[in-house]
């Protein structure tokens, strides 16, 4: 008698057939190769999609967004600071155009995309306004002192911190987003439940069981860092595609963040199918307060080791951008209540973000 897989067959597999991939890169198989790497990638995202499912069906809510957060994000991190020290002084704003991106790509794309399926499904979804709320404060506060602030500070000419200005902020960073995760997981985890959804198959359904969850989780690390090792080798391929399209040098890394936020912009649009809106904001909203929370104080420690230069603030359009989203997404999420019109006013603020990257 055949004994059954603990998990789908693909899901193993993708994962794996990722990782030869990109270890045959070493074999320089020519241009076309980047075909197969971009299949992998592919293959790779919707793995660890499904394994993050797996693992948050298991811990409940809101583990289980917290740590694709925490996981993704931890390797976005490593992958920039490997870059900053790879690439010298040329990458002093890399952490701070990624970080943008990402916050950007998060309110807009993601939050938008996952308002409009959802109400053009259940024409009204509803959430815990406590736990959005919570997170939004803290996404205000963060994002205003590491890429706003910046700007009208006179120790230092420039976007720029001084030393002891930028060890102070990533002091405060690390501070807000403990404080967030505290009281996400501990204090009132009950603010970031989703409401119960009658004949919602998903949330009634027996947990999958202690191993196959801990088999789900290392599979989702090793999915996530593949994921971010193939978005890197891509990289110049994307770089010379968007070279000869005529368009800006600065959409390479908006293209790299959507690349590297796939994973987590799938599982929250498939939770938002399913009529479980606060899965999608846990997911969104945590991942955005991670991106900030964790990357400034993590270049902040590059820049203190290596006496590397910094650029933090934002320009002008960017802030305008910025704080135009966070503006709507706070007037979006005051009911508790969404339909397809926030949805829509999200994606336009997201289609007006990469037109005015391309023509500035």
């Amino acid at each position: 008698m055949k004994q059954k897989l603990p998990l789908p067959l693909w899901t193993i597999a993708a994962p794996i057939l990722a990782w030869v991939a990109y270890f045959g890169m070493s074999l320089d198989l020519g241009n076309l190769y980047a075909i197969v790497l971009a299949v992998a990638l592919i293959g790779g995202v919707l793995a660890a999609v499904h394994h993050a499912e797996v693992v948050a069906h298991q811990v409940g809510e809101p583990y289980g967004t917290l740590l694709l957060a925490l996981a993704i994000t931890v390797i976005e991190v490593a992958l920039i600071v490997s870059l900053m020290l790879t690439g010298g002084p040329e990458t002093a704003a890399l952490a701070r155009d990624t970080v943008l991106a990402a916050v950007m790509i998060i309110l807009t794309g993601i939050i938008g995309m996952c308002l409009l399926v959802g109400g053009a499904r259940f024409k009204e979804q509803v959430f815990s306004l406590q736990g959005v709320s919570a997170a939004l404060v803290t996404l205000t506060a963060i994002m205003v002192l590491t890429l706003i602030l910046p700007n009208y500070t006179t120790s230092i000419q420039g976007p720029e911190y001084s030393p002891v200005q930028l060890g102070f902020v990533a002091v405060i960073s690390l501070v807000l987003y403990g404080t967030f995760v505290l009281v996400q997981a501990v204090r009132h985890r009950d603010f970031f439940l989703p409401p119960e959804a009658d004949g919602n198959e998903d949330v009634h359904a027996d947990p999958p069981g202690k191993k196959v969850a801990l088999l789900s989780t290392l599979l989702l690390l090793v999915c996530l860092g593949v994921v971010v090792l193939l978005a890197k080798a891509l990289a110049p391929d994307i770089e010379n595609a968007v070279l000869k399209a005529g368009a800006p040098k600065s959409l390479v890394g908006v293209i790299i963040a959507a690349v590297v936020l796939l994973p987590e912009g799938l599982a929250a649009y498939r939770a938002a199918r399913k009529n479980r809106l606060q899965t999608s904001l846990n997911l969104a909203l945590g991942s955005a307060l991670a991106s900030i929370g964790l990357t400034i104080p993590a270049v902040a420690i590059v820049s203190m080791v290596t006496g590397m230069t910094i650029t933090l603030g934002i320009d002008m359009k960017s802030t305008v951008l910025l704080l135009l989203s966070q503006f709507t997404i706070m007037l979006s999420l005051a009911t508790g209540r969404t339909n397809i019109l926030q949805g829509v006013v999200l994606l336009v603020i997201f289609a007006v973000y990469l037109f005015t990257i391309v023509a500035p």
